[in-house]
């Protein structure tokens, strides 16, 4: 069974991207895919500390609630974020995220070790972003980020299936947004279907 992991990198709970990002879920499930959503601001990491551990190790020796992520990352076949914008880029807490996944960078690129081992099934990711202003470059940082992101965690971005929403900011908004909620719930399905 495929296995959807939806990371939330809104800290506002029950906001427009939560709202997005539990519609996906469900349209994977009912696709017969396994789900899991984890929250990050309800956990407790740090950022990379650039101490290059890893890149001897293949290991952070950062121990907080980064190991929760890892452990998610490793078991999920696909992989959904769902963040809003801030300042033209990923709240604190996804980017710190993206940056504690140097270890798989240095697993991959550095020490040249399989990841995840060979054999395993094709990993595909996507993404949710939803921004309050609709300026036509709002989401090309985060993109650039997504693709690097991806690479590191060996999952093939499927950008065609970005869902990406501009011009709402009030918390729950999106509901009224014709169409969207509908659109995120097609874009679980196509992860939970993906061969």
């Amino acid at each position: 069974m495929v296995m959807v992991l939806g990371i939330l990198g809104s800290p506002r709970e029950q906001g427009n991207t939560e709202i997005l990002l539990d519609e996906a879920l469900r349209g994977a499930g009912e696709a017969g895919a396994a789900t899991g959503k984890l929250k990050l601001a309800g956990l407790d990491f740090a950022g990379c500390s650039e101490c290059e551990e890893c890149y001897v190790t293949g290991q952070c020796s950062i121990e907080d609630d980064m190991d929760i992520v890892y452990d998610a990352l490793e078991r999920a076949d696909r992989i959904l974020l769902a963040s809003p914008i801030f300042f033209m880029g990923l709240p604190s807490q996804a980017k710190a995220m993206i940056d504690r996944t140097q270890r798989y960078w240095a697993l991959k690129y550095l020490l040249k070790e399989d990841f995840p081992a060979q054999g395993t099934s094709a990993r595909y990711g996507s993404f949710i972003g939803v921004g309050a202003t609709r300026g036509k470059q709002l989401f090309d940082g985060t993109i650039l980020t997504l693709k690097y992101f991806f690479d590191a965690i060996a999952v093939k971005p499927l950008r065609d299936s970005y869902l990406l929403v501009r011009g709402v900011d009030e918390k729950g908004e999106i509901r009224q947004r014709e169409g969207i909620p509908q659109s995120a719930a097609r874009l679980g399905t196509m992860l939970a279907t993906r061969d």
